[in-house]
């Protein structure tokens, strides 16, 4: 009973933080809005904006209730969404919940590919590394890994974007799907060749931070006295790392892999922009420089629960395998 009440209590402090979030980033994403130099009624209107009369200008206004105080605006989409609509967009002029819906699992399998790649290949980087520790491959493997840091995403996409799409011709250059066919002509096949190239832009950013991070902790496991016992006993190579050192480095590398959700929603936003790739990034860039509050700060809370779930995820995981969170939960 005193297990049920402690994850009770912890499921109930991150829910109340969970809301207490989405209504900080949506307040904030708000009054930022309004410090915007874009004027939403000229981003609406286009380039057809001489041709529109001040009494037009007004009824635009009034349409989208840019005629209100920005008080009143942000309490009536307030109100809205606690009756569950999330307002509609005004560069698509359809519901925001349609539009999220409708890129959100473009995103979401983005991401879910590079995030699963990244962590398969920066843990295998991270443990080669420090089982090779001082050796020109550990000095590669870090060198690259310090490379990828300080390397933009959006530079990498690039690079990629002119090597496989240009020069080879092995991939398309951009979009989700190849241009000119209909929806229902479109294949799987398509879909995931036209993924490649930002998936693999993701991964290769991702790999940098876990691979470091697990050869760090894999290098202290391996200088404790523990394991120079194991050495004495004739344990080397792979069987040492999977008696001894597999068991101390996976956990914080899973939880640091569940904690990088931010960053990978970050890169996917500058990736999604390079290849025009039809996902939640390119249309969070598209409202915020066209003024589209309602789609922007649906768009906001999205990426708030997307972040905050893969934190909780990390928080969960963590106090399942480590026996001491678990002992602290259930008392």
């Amino acid at each position: 009973m005193t297990g049920r009440n402690g994850w009770a209590r912890f499921v109930g402090f991150k829910m109340l933080r969970l809301v207490s979030l989405l209504v900080g980033v949506s307040v904030l994403s708000f009054i930022l809005m309004q410090f915007s130099p874009v004027d939403p009624i000229e981003a609406y209107i286009g380039g057809d904006m001489i041709r529109v009369s001040a009494e037009q200008r007004s009824l635009i206004e009034e349409r989208w209730g840019l005629n209100e105080s920005p008080v009143e605006r942000l309490l009536t989409w307030g109100q809205t969404l606690i009756q569950g609509d999330l307002g509609t967009s005004m560069i698509y002029r359809q519901p925001v919940a349609d539009i999220i819906q409708e890129r959100f699992m473009n995103s979401v399998a983005l991401m879910a590919v590079a995030w699963i790649l990244s962590g398969i290949i920066g843990f295998t980087l991270g443990v080669v590394a420090a089982m090779r520790r001082d050796s020109k491959l550990d000095r590669l493997i870090c060198w690259y890994c310090y490379t990828l840091a300080s390397t933009p995403v959006f530079w990498i996409a690039l690079l990629l974007l002119m090597v496989f799409g240009v020069w080879l011709g092995w991939l398309p250059v951009g979009l989700g799907v190849p241009a000119g066919m209909s929806a229902d002509q479109v294949t799987w096949g398509d879909r995931v060749i036209h993924m490649i190239l930002p998936a693999l832009t993701l991964s290769l950013t991702g790999v940098a931070s876990i691979a470091l991070h697990t050869r760090q902790k894999l290098t202290d496991v391996l200088e404790s006295d523990y394991i120079l016992f194991a050495r004495a006993r004739g344990e080397r190579g792979f069987q040492l790392f999977r008696r001894h050192g597999f068991r101390h480095v996976v956990l914080p590398a899973i939880t640091l892999q569940f904690a990088s959700f931010s960053e990978l929603f970050g890169g996917a936003v500058l990736a999604e922009q390079v290849f025009s790739y039809p996902g939640l990034g390119q249309a969070t860039v598209q409202a915020g420089l066209r003024g589209d509050v309602p789609l922007l700060l649906g768009l906001v809370m999205c990426s708030a629960i997307f972040v905050f779930t893969g934190n909780m995820v990390a928080d969960i995981l963590y106090r399942l395998i480590d026996p001491r969170m678990k002992e602290e939960l259930m008392s």
